[in-house]
């Protein structure tokens, strides 16, 4: 993985991944316990949260709770954040499922997702121009930024009608050029992201044929911490994690509070209240530890097989890949999807449970 998505945000890039085996960080083997982290962030609906909790001492507060420092730190380039996790310069990085797989452990580093904080259910769509079913885009010119989420919301929407990429011709569009694009006559078809899609939907013409509420839950967006500093240091995914929910109950709440909370969070990025709770209603958050638990207790192997299935059809799980299971991937509960010899992205609810059961 809406609100005023950079140009690059969100964005799977193979080359990322030959970077990261340049410039990997620590082996587990030389991760040390220690005192100060920093986190990376970028701006989009899911995780302007982690800004507001950082601005309002929710951050420091669970952070002093276990006698750590957490810097929270916003990049304006997205990618940049996770070449910067990648590279060792970061602890931690928010970065969607998909990404974390094509960038850090396509690059050999093990990183562990500690909370999926969403899902896209909504933000993500197809837009065709007079046609208002999803079938009219056979044979029609598709604009998208190539190799995103809008890639593979395009690859896994024509599944559903029995087609494939074979059956359109796929145009890389900058996110940035995507509105004043789909204006011109010549353009018939895009794929984006709100509040692009929003904005285009608003004009004459224009059709969701198909969007990510479709495929709910595969396109997660999500804390990912390195494995070595988490087992060497589980007291910032503990502080993460409370400083997390924490901030959830706050905005979730139909209260004065809640409501400022969500402001603040929308002006962040560029909106207001209005606009960034139109977001929100694309947008499936977790607002509680069980909320979490229980999709990756039921959910997650599923809708990890149709994404590692993608990175590798696109060359984005390195060029050693020679499946979809190339890289293992650990379950909640200890299972493996892939490689069992080749783990370098792990799920975990581990500290969601602890919170849940009153151990934070």
């Amino acid at each position: 993985m809406t609100s005023f998505k950079l140009s690059s945000i969100r964005v799977m890039a193979a080359a990322l991944a030959v970077l990261a085996l340049v410039f990997a960080p620590l082996s587990q083997a030389e991760a040390q316990a220690k005192k100060e982290f920093k986190v990376a962030w970028s701006i989009y609906v899911g995780w302007m949260p982690w800004g507001y909790a950082a601005d309002n001492g929710i951050v420091k507060k669970w952070a002093d709770k276990y006698g750590i420092e957490i810097e929270m730190v916003q990049f304006n380039d997205y990618i940049e954040s996770i070449n910067q996790y990648t590279a060792g310069a970061f602890d931690g990085v928010m970065s969607t499922n998909m990404d974390a797989l094509a960038i850090p452990s396509a690059g050999g580093v093990d990183s562990t997702i500690v909370v999926i904080c969403d899902y896209s259910n909504g933000n993500d769509v197809i837009i065709l121009k007079d046609k208002t079913e999803l079938a009219g885009i056979k044979g029609q010119k598709v604009n998208l930024v190539e190799l995103s989420v809008s890639h593979y919301t395009l690859a896994r929407a024509l599944e559903t009608v029995g087609m494939s990429e074979k059956d359109v011709t796929v145009v890389n569009t900058s996110d940035a050029d995507m509105i004043a694009a789909y204006k011109t006559r010549d353009i018939t078809a895009v794929v984006t992201w709100n509040p692009m899609a929003a904005e285009i939907l608003g004009g004459p013409n224009a059709n969701n044929v198909f969007d990510s509420s479709s495929i709910p839950g595969e396109i997660q967006d999500s804390l990912v911490v390195n494995t070595a500093t988490l087992k060497a240091n589980p007291a910032l995914g503990k502080a993460l994690t409370g400083a997390w929910y924490e901030t959830m109950a706050i905005m979730s709440a139909d209260t004065p509070e809640g409501a400022a909370a969500r402001e603040a969070m929308g002006v962040a990025s560029g909106t207001d209240l209005a606009g960034y709770e139109a977001q929100l209603a694309a947008t499936a958050m977790f607002y509680t530890p069980a909320d979490y638990i229980a999709f990756g207790e039921a959910e997650l192997a599923a809708a990890t097989d149709k994404v590692t299935a993608f990175l590798f059809e696109h060359g984005l799980l390195g060029e050693a890949a020679t499946s979809p299971g190339y890289i293992g991937i650990e379950m909640p509960d200890g299972s493996v999807v892939g490689d069992a010899d080749n783990v370098l992205l792990r799920f975990t609810t581990e500290y969601a449970q602890m919170l849940e059961d009153g151990m934070l």
